[in-house]
């Protein structure tokens, strides 16, 4: 039975989701039934279709008291909105339902895995959020919080943890039917770790073990971890708070890392080997992975930062963040690679195609324009002398244009929005370090109504970034310093 709280928010959501236009949303990326949108949650294939669930607070376009929204896909890129699942609403979770995970129990239920958060005053007059793990079960639709939450609190913590930062719980089943978590928490150091919990039935917890510790090397708390196995490799992803920049590699900020390693299943330990930004353009965190009943690994980010939050406050949406597109991810040469779903394909209309195009100055191509767009370029020096700089300009007009640009000499790969439309002067630039040898460079650039996502060298590198250029500013046009060759592939995506 549904509490009071959790059915005001569904005949909220139910009634308010129908002032927003379809044209007035992404068209192929999860956004907010109404209100704001965070973390994905519950990333999970359950009784025959993909489920989301998210970070929501469907009352304000603005961060708020912390709810589960949801929505189920069949292709991952076309979303049906189901009632909110969650709402805070217990003792133990009446500051927030915050993210978590989900799988599906021997007996067919759902079983959801949250941080509960309680708001507790401090000596000094201030208050800090006690964070717990809780439970709820459910089938697909309505949930039922267990009746022993919180399942995971202090007494479960390492000596000199904080009960504070214990959040973001991801589980999975191992091949022998147990089942482990890992859980961001702040230990004695200020910076952050992983914690290991296992359990037999995917009710009592147990501590195991710290899976994996910062001292301080990237930023400090680490927030929302997946870990998983790739092409032989043991994967850990998570977000680091307050990191500061190494190179191009990582940024100021709220950041996102993955840590490559050895995994040994037997006694749960991972060695890490190397490590990696996620993604190096402006809006991508918390990301969370699953593997579909296919084999593929395929991950999906909040598409946001959260130092740009302010960029549609001055216009007070009814709705407020998005998902990335799902990736499908892979481990080669000890990298992380990810690409559009294959399912994206399917979306593909209308092409245009130009082999072999020289570029010098300014250049525009016929068919090549569009706020929908799937487009493949190739670029390379057209003569013995190297380019100096070259451009993509995307959702252009006379005013406005949100821009990808690559010098040759320095390897360095830019995007660029502050000429997108914004009004404030929040995070509008991300330089990384790309692979262009001799000034050869493959680009795969998606762009939505309200996005756009680059995808390097095959998946080497990606960027994702918001934009929120007015709809009519679609065209396209290229920018070389030099003398540039480009084999262009654009399809409209409906």
């Amino acid at each position: 039975m549904a509490s009071q709280t959790l059915r005001e928010a569904r005949k909220y959501e139910e009634a308010c989701e129908k002032l927003i236009k379809e044209a007035e949303r992404p068209a192929f990326h999860l956004s907010a039934r109404i209100g704001w949108m965070n973390d994905p949650n519950g990333f999970s294939y359950y009784n025959g279709v993909y489920h989301m669930f998210y970070q929501y607070h469907p009352y304000d376009s603005v961060w708020g008291p912390m709810h589960w929204g949801h929505a189920v896909s069949r292709d991952l890129l076309h979303w049906e909105y189901l009632p909110a699942a969650l709402a805070p609403d217990e003792i133990y979770d009446r500051d927030g339902c915050f993210s978590g995970s989900a799988l599906t129990l021997p007996d067919g239920r759902h079983l959801l895995m949250y941080t509960g958060v309680v708001q507790e005053r401090q000596k000094n007059g201030g208050t800090l959020e006690i964070q717990a793990q809780c439970l709820a079960v459910g089938d697909g639709t309505d949930y039922e919080k267990y009746e022993n939450n919180p399942v995971l609190d202090e007494k479960d913590l390492p000596e000199g943890s904080s009960r504070f930062d214990f959040r973001d719980p991801k589980m999975w089943q191992k091949e022998d039917g147990t089942y482990c978590c890992v859980v961001g928490n702040r230990p004695a150091d200020g910076s952050g770790h992983i914690l290991l919990y296992t359990s037999t039935n995917g009710f009592h917890w147990n501590f195991k073990k710290v899976f994996i510790a910062n001292h301080n090397r990237f930023g400090l708390m680490w927030e929302c971890p997946d870990f998983f196995l790739l092409d032989g490799k043991g994967v850990l992803l998570t977000s680091p708070q307050d990191m500061m920049p190494q190179g191009f590699e990582y940024h100021n900020g709220n950041g996102t890392l993955c840590l490559i390693g050895s995994y040994d299943g037997y006694t749960d330990t991972f060695c890490e080997e190397s490590s990696q930004s996620i993604d190096y353009g402006i809006d991508f965190y918390a990301p969370q992975t699953i593997l579909a009943p296919d084999g593929r690994r395929i991950m999906i980010g909040w598409m946001q930062n959260w130092d740009t939050c302010s960029t549609r406050v001055s216009e007070r949406p009814l709705w407020f963040g998005q998902m990335s597109l799902p990736r499908e991810l892979h481990v080669k040469n000890g990298r992380l690679y990810q690409w559009p779903v294959k399912e994206l394909d399917a979306m593909r209309s209308g092409k245009a195609a130009y082999q072999n195009v020289h570029v010098h100055g300014t250049a525009r191509f016929a068919g090549i324009c569009g706020r929908r767009v799937d487009m493949e370029l190739s670029i390379r020096p057209g003569s013995n002398t190297m380019y100096r700089k070259f451009s993509i300009r995307l959702a252009q007009d006379e005013e406005f244009y949100t821009s990808l640009s690559l010098r040759p000499e320095e390897s360095i790969l830019k995007i660029d929005r502050k000429f997108s439309g914004s009004r404030r002067a929040v995070i509008h630039q991300r330089r990384s370090l790309v692979d262009c040898k001799n000034g050869e460079l493959k680009l795969r650039i998606i762009l939505d109504r309200f996005s756009v996502e680059v995808f390097v060298n095959g998946g080497e590198q990606a960027m994702s970034a918001t934009i929120y250029t007015r709809q009519e500013a679609d065209g396209i046009s290229f920018l070389a310093d030099g003398d540039v060759w480009m084999d262009i592939v654009k399809y409209d995506l409906v």
